[in-house]
């Protein structure tokens, strides 16, 4: 038998309350001595971690996984603001009011009388409704730059997709990522200038900024995410390595035991044997 909407909510909800109430006891006077000890800075670490192995479990297409992944993110929110109640600063509540107000706030093309029919033009909206909140906090003056809310604490390659990704949205862009490409071989080419004459490793680390820049531009305009493909380049590194370690283990070998000639072709038998099996 189906579940009502109504029932599913209720059994949410009173979930949710039951791991309100489970962190709130394992923090409180007869619970766990590590979670009491806890504090936002301790364990604001967690937060990176739990929210990449989220992203690692969508890529690898584990819906278990995923579930499993994404209670450990919930649970950051639940402690942190565990946390926060016990010194009488705010509570899960206020997270969820919060949250909620902000989602209606931000679609007035669903809550509102505004339009809005496709996605292009709410991102068109966007960066308006999120300046608009600002000011009302009295949190920018009027010459601030839009580009303040990218937290200059988030990774390089998250932070350049975020930056680039604004300023497109008022038409500061590239038309097309032929165009992008175009700028991708201007960077290699200053890189190679630097690398191959007197420049200084702080020349030919800004070459290399640039360069890494441009791809995650590239990327964005051709509708990917950097930090996705990236994952997926470094996971087929460490299975083709992996391969090239077996082989050779299988010989009583390691790899500092053995010619880069001999890495290079098993290698190429790992690449092969994905490829026949239609991995990329």
């Amino acid at each position: 038998m189906t579940q009502s909407k109504d029932d599913v909510s209720a059994e949410v909800a009173a979930r949710f309350a039951e791991l309100v109430a489970l962190v709130a006891r394992l923090r409180g006077p007869e619970g766990c001595p590590w979670d009491r000890e806890q504090s936002h800075e301790s364990i604001k670490g967690l937060v990176v971690e739990e929210a990449y192995e989220v992203v690692e479990a969508i890529d690898e297409g584990d819906d278990k996984e995923l579930a499993s992944e994404l209670g450990d993110l919930l649970l950051q929110v639940v402690f942190h603001s565990d946390i926060a109640a016990a010194e009488s600063r705010f509570g899960v509540k206020d997270v969820i009011g919060a949250l909620t107000d902000k989602l209606v706030r931000r679609h007035p093309h669903v809550f509102g009388g505004e339009k809005a029919q496709t996605s292009g033009e709410v991102l068109k909206n966007w960066e308006a409704l999120k300046q608009a909140e600002r000011a009302a906090k009295g949190e920018t003056a009027a010459d601030a730059s839009m580009l303040e809310s990218v937290s200059p604490a988030l990774p390089a390659m998250l932070e350049a997709l975020q930056l680039t990704t604004k300023v497109s949205r008022v038409g500061f862009d590239w038309g097309n990522a032929d165009e992008a490409m175009g700028k991708l071989d201007e960077e290699m080419d200053e890189l190679k200038r630097v690398s191959g004459g007197p420049s200084g490793s702080h020349e030919i680390e800004a070459e290399i900024g640039d360069l890494l820049f441009t791809v995650v531009n590239v990327a964005r305009l051709l509708g990917v995410d950097p930090e996705t493909a990236l994952k997926a380049s470094n996971r087929k590194f460490r299975r083709r390595f992996r391969y090239i370690e077996d082989r050779l283990r299988e010989q009583g070998r390691k790899p500092a035991d053995s010619s880069l000639d001999e890495m290079d072709s098993l290698w190429s038998e790992a690449k092969e044997g994905e490829t026949a099996n239609g991995k990329l």
